[in-house]
Formats: structure tokens, sequence, C-alpha cells
């Protein structure tokens, strides 16, 4: 690669070249690496980097790194890039970024690892996170950091790019390359114009200056703007290629059963019926599941059922009572560690005054429209993986684990996910679709029933909630919060790693991320007391927020009512360090018609500030004849700094909303034996589209940098329900999901 041109680029310097050997030097502090670029380019593509590719027939295709799950990021991530190289949004067309150490997300790396640091300690430590990150291709999709981790990245890329296009028509006019012009796929001179097509192979190959400028002016300009999503079409026509869309020569389908938690073991199934069943192919049995695979999904399933499997389980299975009982009991030990700390708040509690309350959350379901599936081909040695995943790296290893090869035969297509926040972290599927397709030795389709995918849904964990305020002149002078819950995040992360340890000391804080609270509090204290509840749980869109910010909200809205404050008033008084915040939470009010929550008026209000944004949230409820709570009415402001595209940032919102809907009014999730009662969709109480409240967004303009938005509408959501239940009915409800009477 010597001659090769390079620029430098937050302290790594990128080498460019139109070839599939261009590579990336990466100039480390003190530890040099060379990474080689893996993206492909198909015919007459010409690769400017590693995010993109430009064909001769005008073409801008953009390598995207994280997964789509439905909140767009096939087209905020392009449309940051077509910004700034000012393409024509109708050329621009995406592929899934290949794994590399390009393309690694270590914005959330380091919030997992860092959130609760000391702050003396988060420049080292960021940055060996971010070094581990990057190394390891740490590919992972969650948090709400997809425009965090890569907007500037795709802004250089863009700006390289058009740079490079600038130079090339330059040559051919005999002018200076800085004062040239782009706009929808042309570079301009004046009325002159050339497209990116023709210009592409050329420019690839020259070298960029040490400093890129970024495109001036607010002509043509791409952020900020509403354009289509890239996705919509093909999903609304049903073009769109899901995992269980693949269709390979000779390929089987398969479907499973596992038997429940804790450590169950298949010891027998009865083969007498279902190897009759017509087009059953084949039943493997493994230590804790059994598979049929046959020539259809619906043969493979039915066989499956009347295969009647039973498993071996340990005496002391887990159910709902053992879980309540095990979350209790650390919350009354005393034990725990604190994560966050300022002020003594220890002190300032234990004197006379102190208000007590106590919360609870219980179990949730992910209940993603898409099942667990993979699509799995050995042939000469090599695997070939098709499936949804929001963890590349993991998943190609757990690929490479089901097969019995090493993971250099192995290839990841990353398809379209059909939902799941979360759920499309887990790797089961992938390896199980994996070991058939080595057993039958033909492409394999694994698609998880629904039942079944109910039955091992990675629920978000349960969480008990011990709360303290102390008051002083009106407001909060000191707060404490001690919450048991299980350590999820490293409880995935270890799952992930095929039962290899973790950074658990560091990825256990996530299980309390969102207690701080986000008032001006002297004196605040935050302690995680973990906990082993026996069922297996799983990342749900907000993850803990989802319960963090109930109990901190609901417990505030008490404290304003015990002092007779106005609940909005009592929370801005103590805003003076979060004017953000405090200025959504003032235009939920007015827009939402906020009447101050009096008794009997039907309104909840509640706030949060979560991944780098800020929401506040004012809700009008109903109660029903049976005892059933009904949203009418949701406002909601977000302030979520520079916004690339408006639209998809109220579709997040408004999907955020009834997402923390289903999540605060659903059933409860029982669990009997190993295993919960419910089996499928019905038996989860999700909102139905007649619940759908009129839901009003505001975006507040902000200049501040771009934050997270696909989760930040949930965490307020059961507050807001909770408080204006109490505002109608008296009734402070502090378990989650929601109740009223009993029902």
């Amino acid at each position: 690669m010597a001659g090769a041109p390079r620029f430098q680029l937050n302290r790594r310097k990128l080498l460019i070249g139109g070839g599939v050997g261009a590579g990336l030097l990466v100039a480390w502090t003190l530890w040099p690496r060379h990474y080689a670029l893996n993206l492909r380019a198909g015919p007459g593509e010409s690769i400017f980097n590693a995010f993109l590719k430009i064909a001769e027939d005008g073409r801008v295709i953009v390598a995207v790194p994280q997964a789509e799950l439905g909140q767009g990021v096939l087209t905020s991530l392009p449309q940051i890039l077509a910004d700034e190289l000012g393409a024509d949004w109708r050329t621009i067309g995406v592929e899934a970024a290949p794994i590399s150490p390009f393309y690694a997300n270590d914005v959330l790396a380091q919030e997992l690892a860092g959130e609760h640091l000391p702050a003396l300690m988060h420049g080292v430590e960021h940055w060996a996170v971010r070094e581990y990150a990057t190394r390891n291709a740490m590919m992972l999709t969650g948090g709400s950091t997809s425009v965090r981790a890569f907007e500037t990245r795709m802004r250089e890329a863009g700006s390289a790019a058009r740079v490079l296009l600038s130079k090339a028509a330059a040559r051919r006019w005999k002018s200076d390359w800085e004062s040239l012009d782009t706009g929808a796929g042309f570079v301009w001179h004046g009325k002159q114009r050339l497209s990116f097509g023709e210009l592409a192979a050329e420019a690839a190959r020259l070298e960029l200056p040490d400093d890129l400028p970024t495109r001036q002016g607010d002509e043509n300009r791409l952020s900020g703007q509403s354009v289509p999503r890239i996705d919509t079409p093909s999903k609304v026509d049903g073009s769109a290629q899901f995992a269980a869309d693949v269709r390979l020569p000779g390929m089987l389908y398969a479907s499973v059963r596992q038997g429940p938690v804790g450590k169950a073991r298949l010891v027998r199934v009865d083969r007498s019926e279902a190897q009759n069943v017509p087009g059953v192919v084949k039943i493997v049995e493994m230590p804790d599941w059994v598979a049929v695979v046959a020539t259809n999904w619906w043969a493979a399933n039915h066989a499956l059922e009347m295969l009647h499997p039973r498993f071996e389980v340990p005496e002391g299975l887990v159910g709902s009572e053992s879980i309540d009982r095990a979350l209790a009991e650390a919350l009354a030990s005393g034990g725990g560690k604190q994560v966050f700390g300022r002020g003594d708040a220890a002190g300032a509690l234990k004197g006379e005054g102190v208000i007590r309350a106590s919360y609870a959350a219980g179990l949730v379901p992910n209940a993603a429209m898409e099942t667990l599936t993979a699509t799995a081909r050995l042939s000469g040695g090599k695997l070939e993986i098709w499936a949804p995943t929001q963890a590349p790296v993991f998943a190609h290893a757990a690929a490479a684990r089901g097969a019995g090869v090493s993971e250099s035969k192995v290839t990841l297509y990353p398809m379209l996910a059909g939902n799941g926040y979360g759920r499309k972290l887990e790797t089961a599927a992938i390896e199980q679709a994996a070991t058939l397709a080595v057993l039958v030795e033909r492409p394999v389709q694994l698609t998880w029933s629904r039942i079944e995918e109910t039955l091992h849904d990675g629920f978000r964990p349960p969480a008990h909630a011990a709360l303290e305020a102390l008051l002083n002149g009106g407001r909060i002078q000191a707060w404490r919060a001690r919450i048991a819950a299980p350590s999820t995040v490293a409880e995935v992360g270890k799952r992930l790693r095929s039962g290899r340890q973790t950074a658990g000391g560091k990825l256990e804080a996530a299980a309390v991320a969102g207690a701080v609270p986000p008032y001006a509090i002297d004196s605040v204290a935050i302690d995680h007391v973990p906990v082993r509840v026996g069922v297996p749980t799983g990342i749900w869109r907000s993850q803990a927020h989802s319960y963090t910010a109930f109990f901190t909200e609901s417990f505030v809205d008490e404290l304003a009512h015990l002092v007779h404050a106005e609940p909005m008033s009592f929370r801005m008084q103590m805003l003076r360090d979060n004017p953000r915040l405090a200025r959504v939470l003032s235009s939920a009010a007015m827009i939402g018609g906020w009447d101050g929550g009096a008794s009997g008026s039907a309104m909840g209000i509640a706030a949060h500030s979560a991944f780098g944004s800020h929401a506040a949230l004012v809700v009008e409820v109903e109660i029903g004849p049976d005892g059933g709570i009904r949203v009418r009415r949701a406002t909601c402001s977000v302030d979520c700094g520079r916004v690339v595209n408006p639209e998809i940032v109220r579709q997040l919102v408004e999907g955020g909303i009834m997402f923390g809907i289903a999540g605060a009014l659903g059933r409860p999730i029982r669990y009997d034996r190993g295993l919960p009662t419910a089996i499928g969709f019905g038996d989860l109480g999700l909102p139905l589209l007649a619940d759908t409240p009129e839901i009003t967004v505001e975006l507040v303009a902000s200049d501040a940098e771009p934050g997270g938005v696909t989760e930040l509408a949930v965490p307020p959501v059961a507050p807001a329900i909770a408080n204006a239940v109490f505002a109608l009915t008296g009734t402070r409800l502090r378990t989650l999901p929601l109740t009223v009477g009993g029902r």
C-alpha cells in the first residue's frame, strides 16, 4: 500500500483506494494497528472508504453497520453521509457492513462499561474500552446509539468522497477543487456539472488533503429533512427479504422444542407417530433440545408436537412466588453496591421526616413479531448463515460453534429484523440451525414457533425498589434508591460469549441505569442489589430505564402531592441544572393541556433524561367498568439534539409510547415450574389498534449533539399513567404492570 492516499480522521489515518486491497491504518496513541478493509466492490463500483461505494451508473451505496429493527437506521445513517456528500437521495442504496473493526460501536461499549465510573477514571477507562471494542469488532445495535456512534464517521466518509470527487472534476475543468460544490449527485462549477458516477473511478484513486472541509450552506441539504425511508417500499409491497424468506436449493425446514429453565435435560421423545408425518426427514435429539427437520415447516412443527418431549428438571423449579421472594429477600438483606453517589445521602436520611416507599416491576416480554430464526448451509467445509442479528460478531461465533467449524469458515448474511429491540441479540437459533445443517447435510431453515418464542422470550427483568427522600422547603434535599434486580446485561453478555465471563462488575451497573434523578438534589445515592431469580432475562427496549423511571417519577409525584405542590411546578424548581429537560417539560404541559393533575383530573405527567436526549410526557387516562386502564391522549415533547430525519424521530417516539403502554398495561407474566404460563400473543394482553391513544409529538429545536431516540419515549410512559390514575382515583399504583382493583 505504499503511496496510497491518506487523511486524518480523529487521530486515525484512512487509506483510500478503489480496490479490494485498500486498507485502514489506525494510528493509536500507544498501539499502532493495521486493519484490512473488507468491504467488497461489485461490477462498476469504486470503494471510497469503509462506508461508501459509488457505481459508474451513479448509485451511491452506503455500508450500514447497525441492524435495521424498524427504527429507521437504514435511512438515518445513509442520510448523514449523503448530506455531506451532496448526493441525490433517489440514488442511495444500502448494504450491511461486513464484520470489521471499522464498524465497532465504541459508544455503546463505553456506556455499558463506564456509566457509573468516577469522573477521574473516565479518560483511562473509556480509552481502554474503546480499544477493546475496536480490536474485537464489537458491532452492536442497542442503547439508542446508532446515530450517536456513527454520525461523525458517516459525515467524515461523505466529506472525504466529496473532496475526491471535486478534485477529479477540477482536473477535467482545470480549476481549483476548493471552488467547486456538490449537490443532487453532481459536482458543480457554475452551470457546468459532472455526475458522481462518471467521476467515481478516477476520484477513488486520488489523494486527500490533510484537512477535510465540511460542506457549507443550506441549499440542497438532506440532514434535517424527512426524506422517505429506504426500507418502507419493500416492506409495503412484500419484497423485503427477512430471514424466513430465504430460499435455497434443497433446503429443509425445522422447528425446535426446549425444556423449562433450570438446566433441563431431554430424557424421552415418542417417535412412533412423529416419524410417520409426511415430509419428516430427521428427528434430532440434543441434551437440552429436540428438533424435527422436514420438507416444510408445518410438517416439522406438527411432528414436534407429536413427539411429546419430556425433560428432566432439577427440584425446585422457578415459579412466580420464588421470583418475588428472591427479590424481596435481596432487598431486605441490606447488601448491594453503591453505583452512584453525590453528597451525603446516608447521613441526611438518618434523621426524622424521611419519606419511604416501595415499588416493584414484573417480567415483561419482548413479544417480537418475528420469532428467532436462521438459515444455515454447509458446503465444502464452509458455513453460510442468514439471520437477523444485533451482534454480528457473536452471531458469527455462535454459528461456528454450532457447526463445529472455525470462525474463518463462516459467512454471515445479516437480514432485516422483524422487530425485537434486544431480542435479536440472542444467538440460540443461529447455533441450532448450524448444528442441524451439519447433521442433515442439507441447508436448514429453523424458525421458532410462536409458542416456543413466548416460552423462551428474553423477558425484561423484574425489579424491587426501596426509595427514601427528605424534603426541605418544598424541594427534595436527599434521595436514596436501593434496587434489587438481575444483572441482565452481564447475563446476556455471558450467554453471547458462550458462558465465558464478561466484565461483570461494570455491566452489573446497567441494571439500575436511569435511576439517578434528573433533578438538582443535594445528596443522592443509588444502590444495586444483584439477584438471581432463576429466569433467563434479556434486553428490552430501554431496558432498566423502563423500571427505574417508573420508580423515580412515581415517587417524585408522591412527594409533590405530599407537600400539596402542583407536580409539574414541583419538578421545574429542581431543574436549574437541566434546562433542556425543563424546556420539554413545559412544552409537553402546554401542548398537552396540562391541568395541574389535581384530584379527578385523569392527567399524569413524567419526564426522563437518557441516551443523550430528554423527553416529557403528559397523558390522560380513563378506567373502564372492568377496571381496565386506557390511555386516551398522550403528548410527548422531545429534545434529541440535532435531528437527522424528523419523521423518523416522530415514528420512534410514537412507537415508543405504544411500547411503553404495552409494558405498563399488559398482563403480568407468571411462571410455573420453570415456564411462563403465557403461550402466545393472546395471553399477553397487548394493546390493540383500537387502544391507540391520540398521540402528539413535539420536537424541540436544538443545536446540541444528536442524542438517542429509539428507546427515549418508553421510560416516562408507565409513571405518567400511574400518576394519572392517582389523580383520577386517589390510588397510588406502585407495581408494574399497572392494575386497578385487582384486575
